[in-house]
């Protein structure tokens, strides 16, 4: 364990004999202990038992209430420097004995944090970690030990002194550049601990540490690492970290927005579903309620998005803005962000003629604390179809997937189109792309090996991040085909590599995106977006996919909805036919106020409910009442949870899944649970 080699089992006797020394030792010890004895020969005791067993909580915390004891006795400073030594050589024993003991460490520690004003050998004890650190690796490399020492506790200890002591951080990156250089490349605390040091450096903008001669010097250093010992994991977290930070910008990007810059949205009354028009645009929202979303999607979580710091230029009313995510911290910060924008046709503003909304960005802040401190906005016009009072008519016909679709070969929407997945790169980019070119040379030189084309994939995927030309993706899915062939222990997961990068390169042109979208006559030919049949497992590239309202995902792999939650406009969503195993996986599709069409049928949903903790941490989980009170089946309860919350669902598709979702108590449940639903697994809901 921990590195650590086997030990031949000891001689019988001998372990009997120390077990019985251990015993009476332990059996003084308790009685020194609960007496609160604290003399001489009772500390010596405690301090026997620790040299032969370091794990002895107990025993640790007996020493710290003896500790104090002698301090409340005697405060001359040559005695507290005294029995600080005392204690600090008892712990110096008990790590000999086993250099990888929580309690011998976090003795330590304290005994430093109480030493007030009496104590001056902190230096000392720097320049002995820096020892026993040093020896503690040559040790493990004389004994040639495959596994890297890990002693995690020593460094942590490590980052206490050094705040104690206000060492400078470049003299602590130094001194990982000497245990790195002179000792190993294997030590993955050391790289841990540059990274760390890195960060803060650069963060304040330390002399020498701005970031483009900082990451290019690293990634210098670190290549001789992962060149010289290409099997070894330390120096490539390293490396991997450094790509991270090369392709991360300092401050948060808008990467999209619905409605994007410059595009002019035609807003269409409740009956625009059931209409039929011989032409529409990708820009069409049927606005059912008289309002719609509007979208921003950031490159990284942020907080702070209000309607401070979001500002509209027009006579609308101050909007109200909501992260849309599942994580746990959603409350504070989210990649996405919504806000609904109401919208009144009897208004002066909202002439049939148009009416420009200009938003403006700013004053908001990463989850990494860096503000968005350069102003950001876009302008889109508001056009009115027709009017947008009164309530939807029920949706009477089916909505199918394979019939009454036409291909889109409306060139004049190319613009359209071009405007709402354009990337329109930063110059802040620049440096970072000479960077990522340098990197993707040398990878080009590796020996064919699987890390070598792991590396690669993420290389050329990164510069497609900051180019978007799309030279790099056949060499991308063809390196992630080989990985799968490689390795077939991580293969899921580059098969979700490979899925983000084949949505990219669908998403990267007007053309190949084009060959994706389809007309659905029977609902006004709203655009609809087809990427079935692709063996996709993962979502991606969704900031440019914000405008679609109808989806079709169905004969592909997908074992979650996970990623969907930002498209707020989607109305219909086909996911049949993939890996779906429970309800619980379908959580992101909660926060889809739009959705009227779903399809979830034969994937592998079943009824048994899965352990999910997370959902009781406010309520009893022995209730599985809803918010009328009505009891709720506990083999639907996923079911309830997620479909509660589409209110405008009105089509749903759950057959060839688990047999418990057919039949008359399930569909009278989802009646329940969906009021408006009319199509239940193609059949028509009677009232």
């Amino acid at each position: 364990m921990h590195g650590r080699k086997r030990e031949e089992a000891p001689n019988p006797e001998e372990t009997a004999a120390k077990a019985l020394e251990i015993r009476s030792l332990q059996s003084q010890f308790m009685s020194n202990h609960h007496q609160k004895i604290y003399t001489k020969e009772a500390i010596q005791l405690s301090a026997k038992l620790l040299i032969t067993n370091p794990e002895f909580y107990t025993a640790w915390n007996y020493r710290k209430l003896a500790f104090e004891s002698r301090l409340d006795e005697d405060s001359d400073p040559s005695v507290v420097n005294s029995i600080i030594d005392e204690e600090l050589g008892v712990v110096l024993n008990a790590l000999e004995r086993n250099v990888k003991s929580y309690g011998a460490w976090y003795h330590r520690k304290w005994v430093l944090s109480k030493k007030g004003h009496y104590y001056p050998s902190l230096e000392n004890e720097l320049q002995l970690l820096n020892d026993y650190q040093k020896q503690a690796h040559q040790k493990q490399d004389d004994e040639k030990q495959d596994a890297p020492s890990r002693n995690f506790h020593a460094w942590n200890y490590r980052r206490f002194v050094v705040e104690l002591t206000k060492t400078s951080k470049e003299d602590e990156l130094q001194y990982t550049t000497d245990m790195i250089s002179d000792i190993s490349f294997t030590i993955y605390s050391a790289w841990h601990y540059r990274s760390v040091l890195v960060s803060s450096l650069v963060a304040k903008k330390a002399d020498g540490f701005m970031p483009k001669e900082t990451i290019r010097r690293e990634l210098d250093y670190v290549h001789s690492a992962i060149f010289t010992l290409e099997e070894k994991q330390s120096g490539w977290f390293y490396y991997l970290w450094l790509l991270d930070q090369t392709v991360k910008m300092e401050i948060p990007l808008r990467f999209s927005s619905w409605p994007s810059d410059g595009s002019i949205i035609i807003l269409s009354g409740p009956d625009c579903f059931n209409a039929s028009s011989s032409t529409t645009k990708l820009t069409t929202f049927c606005a059912e309620s008289g309002s719609f979303p509007l979208i921003l999607y950031f490159d990284q979580a942020v907080s702070g998005v209000s309607s401070s710091t979001v500002t509209i230029d027009s006579e609308l009313k101050e909007l109200v803005w909501e992260p849309v995510s599942d994580k746990k911290n959603s409350q504070v910060d989210s990649c996405v962000w919504v806000a609904r924008l109401k919208c009144d046709s009897r208004e002066p503003c909202f002439s049939r003629k148009g009416r420009k909304v200009k938003v403006s960005l700013g004053g908001i802040v990463s989850s990494m604390g860096c503000n968005l401190t350069a102003p950001y906005e876009f302008v889109f016009t508001l056009r009115i179809h027709d009017t947008l009072e009164g309530e939807s008519s029920q949706q009477e016909s089916i909505v199918s997937w394979t019939d009454g679709l036409d291909n889109w070969d409306d060139d004049a929407l190319s613009n359209d189109l071009h405007s709402l997945i354009a990337f329109k790169a930063d110059t802040g980019f620049e440096w970072r792309k000479k960077a990522i070119k340098i990197e993707i040379e040398h990878f080009r030189t590796l020996p064919d090996s699987k890390i070598g084309k792991l590396i690669l994939a993420r290389l050329l995927m990164a510069e497609e991040t900051m180019i978007a030309n799309g030279v790099h993706y056949k060499e991308i899915l063809q390196l992630y085909n080989d990985l799968m062939a490689l390795d077939s222990w991580h293969a899921q997961y580059y098969k979700d590599e490979h899925s983000v990068a084949l949505i990219h390169k669908v998403t990267s042109r007007t053309e190949s995106m084009s060959r994706h979208l389809f007309r659905y006559r029977s609902m006004n030919n709203i655009v609809c977006l087809r990427l079935n049949n692709l063996t996709l497992s993962r979502i991606a590239a969704v900031e440019k996919l914000l405008f679609v309202q109808m989806l079709d995902l169905s004969h592909n792999e997908f074992h979650s909805a996970e990623g969907l939650e930002a498209m707020q406009l989607l109305c219909c969503l086909n996911l049949s036919h993939n890996r779906i195993r429970s309800f619980s996986a379908l959580n992101s599709l909660r926060h889809l106020k739009q959705l009227r069409v779903l399809d979830v049928s034969h994937n592998h949903i079943c009824g048994e409910l899965p352990v999910d903790t997370t959902r009781y941490l406010c309520s009893s989980p022995l209730s599985n009442s809803d918010e009328t009170g009505r009891e709720v089946p506990n083999k639907y309860q996923d079911a309830y949870l997620v479909l509660r919350d589409l209110m405008k669902l009105k089509q749903l598709d759950i057959r060839g899944n688990d047999l418990i979702f057919a039949g008359e108590e399930f569909s009278s449940f989802v009646r329940h649970v969906v009021p408006k639903l009319v199509w239940l697994d193609g059949h028509k809901h009677t009232s």
